[in-house]
């Protein structure tokens, strides 16, 4: 398919998106930023239209960008309001609806639908939808569904419940109403703040895809919402969308950051060159049955054991079972910071590899793995350095053939000397190899592609960044994994950084304040990112607390649902405070909301006061 003169999809590239930032109805400033975008590499560019007012002036920023010779194409997000939707089709390359807000309200009401309940609501939302789905396929112009977790309908909830499953049904709902008008430009998105969620849905969708036939073979855009800003965003963002795409699944991408957005460029772009830096098959490898559900996290079962900690003479670290995933130093790197330990607080290394007695496996050695599988006891295993598989591939094998009581440690590259991305099987360039990477996923093989890890290791900390966590994320939210070490980054206390920040992206060890913050928009209510840093510099003391930043109320209750508090735009110049979803204070003046927000987290005994603290992590290198 087509958006304007840009191909997406089949042997297309993986193209870039971005957003704008600013108010809709400022003609020129959506122009410079469009055209900022433009120069940065985006290859799509998204604006807001919540009203049919902004809608309508979709037509003077398109015409000023045309006559500046800037044709990137333009797509319109729409929410709430199918009138803005028909307005914005005239004048735009694309439309962007979400089907849990375009005909439906969200109430959070419990409700039971029955049978005949249910297709009424359906009746009535085709009623809504097929007057868009006409007029963009008259003028030619594309579509995206794009689900997002955080806005999914009540009767979707009611039915199938705050789940990947309802996420897939809320967009297939609208796809076979555009299919039934013969309608077939459109492209699907399944995004979610939690990457494990996120991952699951776009799995179960490209299951689904599947199952329908292959009629149904239409693109993916792919995404973590509400990533927030900094090094954290960056590695939510690697985890999500760098494990699909090493899955061969997604066709064009956007980090989602609170930033600048042209600041999303770059993240997007080495993202898609890990990838693209990945060898396709040269050998298959064994067909074997996976560990874990693709479609449903559980942590891999295993045996407990106490290896060599760091501290006293014969201190013992548990790991392995329900115990923490730990964090793995080599001897090298642990002696450089051995004198800082004491002053590292949470972020100190908690094993020293060469003392913890782990066996190194090549997963494509049976004999070794069966010799492993042999012990009587428990033993912590690894991927042995330079195997010729990719790393996801290499401990997916690893997990499915070896016996379950072995805890496993993940490593972010299989070689201390050299670094590339890579991940379960490198991208396809079609979305039909998409859906066999979906398909070996869930039926047979961990890893049927192997390559080479001989590419010299990139020296920007970025590229470091994406790479581990793409892969120590991704076999992370698959369950797999119960200690991890970070040997791509030479700088021991960066290394440790990065180390705990994938543990914190992917849900598997919290050991800091959370946060779960939007990029701006023109819909944002205040500034984000100012907004952002000062509720982090009030709060980012808060061990285990989950605060969402939202600019508005599209995603704002939804995304929020695993957060214990919420800062959420109302209206211009007044905030909105939520535990849970659940709105407690409102039109709270901007300028007193983050000390009402401090209030509310003592009102509910998780509010500790900020320790003097004499080093951070930061400073150890």
């Amino acid at each position: 398919m087509k958006v304007g003169k840009v191909g997406i999809g089949g042997e297309n590239p993986l193209r870039v998106q971005s957003m704008i930032t600013c108010d809709t109805m400022d003609t020129e400033a959506s122009i410079q930023q469009t055209i900022e975008l433009a120069n940065a590499g985006c290859e799509i560019v998204r604006i807001t239209a919540p009203t049919v007012k902004d809608a309508r002036n979709l037509e003077n920023i398109v015409k000023g960008l045309r006559e500046r010779g800037c044709d990137v194409p333009i797509v319109a997000d729409i929410h709430f309001k199918p009138e803005a939707a028909m307005e914005a089709a005239k004048w735009v390359e694309k439309v962007r609806i979400n089907p849990g807000n375009y005909a439906d309200s969200k109430k959070f009401v419990i409700r039971e639908y029955t049978d005949e309940q249910y297709a009424s609501e359906l009746h009535r939302i085709r009623e809504r939808f097929s007057p868009l789905v006409d007029l963009c396929k008259q003028r030619g112009i594309a579509m995206r569904i794009g689900t997002n977790h955080g806005s999914l309908s009540d009767r979707i909830l009611n039915r199938y419940g705050d789940t990947p499953l309802g996420m897939v049904e809320s967009a297939l709902e609208f796809a076979r109403i555009a299919r039934d008008l013969d309608y077939h430009d459109f492209i699907f998105s399944m995004k979610a703040s939690n990457p494990k969620i996120m991952i699951a849905a776009y799995r179960l969708l490209v299951a689904r895809l599947n199952e329908l036939g292959p009629d149904w073979n239409y693109p993916l855009h792919l995404g973590v919402t509400e990533a927030g800003e900094g090094e954290d965003a960056r590695i939510k963002s690697a985890i999500g969308i760098g494990s699909l795409l090493a899955d061969g699944i997604g066709d064009t991408i956007r980090v989602s950051l609170t930033e600048d957005s042209p600041h999303e460029i770059p993240v997007a772009r080495a993202l898609i060159e890990n990838i693209r830096k990945t060898p396709n098959a040269q050998r298959p490898t064994p067909n074997v049955e996976l560990s874990f559900d693709p479609f449903s996290y559980q942590r891999r079962a295993t045996e407990t054991l106490a290896v060599a900690g760091i501290g006293d003479p014969g201190q013992r670290t548990k790991l392995g079972g329900q115990e923490l995933i730990r964090v793995i130093v080599r001897q090298t790197n642990f002696d450089k910071i051995a004198h800082k330990i004491e002053k590292m607080g949470d972020y100190k290394p908690e094993i020293v590899y060469e003392a913890a007695n782990i066996a190194e496996v090549d997963p494509c050695d049976d004999s070794a793995v069966a010799k492993t599988n042999s012990e009587s006891t428990p033993q912590l295993v690894t991927v042995c350095d330079d195997v010729e598989l990719p790393v996801i591939a290499a401990f997916r094998l690893l997990a499915a053939k070896l016996h379950p009581r072995h805890p496993i440690l993940l490593k972010d590259v299989l070689s201390c000397r050299a670094s590339v991305s890579d991940g379960g099987q490198g991208r396809g360039v079609s979305q039909n190899r998409a859906k066999r990477a979906l398909s070996d996923i869930d039926g047979e093989a961990a890893g049927r592609v192997s390559g080479s890890e001989g590419v010299k290791r990139p020296t920007d900390f970025l590229q470091t960044l994406l790479t581990a966590s793409t892969n120590i994320g991704s076999l992370l939210c698959d369950g797999i994994g119960d200690a991890i070490l970070v040997q791509g980054e030479e700088a021991p206390g960066q290394a440790l950084r990065l180390s705990y920040n994938i543990l914190q992206a992917a849900g598997s060890r919290i050991f800091k304040t959370d946060y779960v913050a939007c990029p701006s928009c023109g819909r944002t209510l205040f500034n984000l990112q100012t907004t952002t840093a000062k509720i982090k510099a009030a709060t980012s003391h808060l061990k285990g607390v989950k605060i969402a930043i939202m600019g508005c109320i599209v995603n704002g209750p939804g995304e929020m649902a695993d957060a214990d508090f919420g800062y959420v735009g109302g209206a211009p110049g007044k905030v909105n405070l939520y535990v849970g979803k659940t709105a407690v204070k409102f039109n709270i003046h901007e300028a007193e909301a983050v000390d009402r927000l401090k209030d509310l987290i003592r009102e509910h005994g998780k509010w500790t006061e900020p320790a003097q603290r004499a080093t951070t992590l930061e400073v150890v290198t």
